[in-house]
Parts: C-alpha cells; sequence; structure tokens
C-alpha cells in the first residue's frame, strides 16, 4: 500500500488527583476548550469534550502521528500548568496518575457524544467510580481494585 489510511476514534477519561471536586462550573467551559486545544495541536482533533466536577471525558480521532501515552502526557501535563495560573483555589489542581482509554466503533460515535454531553445530569444517579466501573466491564479490562483509585 503506498498511502497510510487510519481513524480511531478513542474516548479517554482521567480524574482529578484523590477524585476532588475542582473543576467547577467558573473554569469547565474553559478548562475543556483548552484540552481541545491541546488535542488539536496534535493532530488528535476532539469531537466532544465534556465532565464532571472531578474528571473529564475526551471523544477524539487518535492521530497516527502520536502516541496515546504522548497525547495523555501532554493533556494532563499543560491542562494542570494551565488551570493553576486561573486563581488561588486552583493552586493545589493535580490529575490522578492513571487513565482509560476505550475504541469507540464508528457507529457508536453519536452515542459516546451524547454520552459525555449529559455528564451532569448522569452523575446526579451515579458516582464516577461505578461509572468508570462500568467501562471497566462493558470493555472487560482486567483490573485491581486496590490500583485504580491511588
Amino acid at each position: 500500500m503506498g498511502q497510510s489510511l487510519v481513524k480511531n476514534y478513542i474516548h479517554i477519561v482521567f480524574s482529578t488527583k484523590y477524585r476532588k471536586h475542582l473543576i467547577d462550573e467558573e473554569i469547565q467551559e474553559e478548562l475543556f476548550a483548552y484540552l481541545g486545544g491541546v488535542c488539536n495541536q496534535l493532530e488528535c482533533y476532539p469531537i466532544k469534550i465534556g465532565g464532571y466536577t472531578n474528571h473529564v471525558h475526551i471523544l477524539c480521532k487518535l492521530s497516527q502521528k502520536v502516541l496515546l501515552m504522548t497525547l495523555l502526557n501532554k493533556l494532563k501535563s499543560n491542562s494542570s500548568k494551565w488551570i493553576k495560573t486561573k486563581g488561588k483555589r486552583y493552586s493545589q489542581f493535580y490529575w490522578q496518575d492513571g487513565y482509560g482509554a476505550f475504541s469507540v466503533n464508528p457507529s457508536q460515535v453519536g452515542i459516546v457524544i451524547n454520552y459525555i454531553a449529559n455528564q451532569k445530569q448522569h452523575h446526579k444517579m451515579k458516582t464516577f467510580k461505578s461509572e468508570y466501573r462500568a467501562f471497566l466491564h462493558k470493555y472487560n479490562v482486567d483490573y485491581d481494585e486496590r490500583y485504580v483509585w491511588d
């Protein structure tokens, strides 16, 4: 083949350190836009970014030029530094070390967009821990509960 053609949709989920509720409404939209900018710089074009007070969801097309680990490192390190410039109350903002990344079937992209868009309503009924466990079960990810949350 003379050409490399790639279209990988990825749903990324990561939380604030200790799942502290630090992503308030004052910073939320600006943070989501900032994360989208990081994705764009790496040619991992964002489709939908959202979340709740203690975590974010990013649906993007993973670039064929960028390792997933590189994308996550840039997203977390750049946004953590940026958010600390937004005021004293964000001075202790950190992301949890780990993350979840799940491939998305192109036929399911609309469902994931809707899911991310409705995080506020979703988390009236479900905690982040139960949401994340559901993802791990849905994708048959083997994990040790002791290491997922610390």
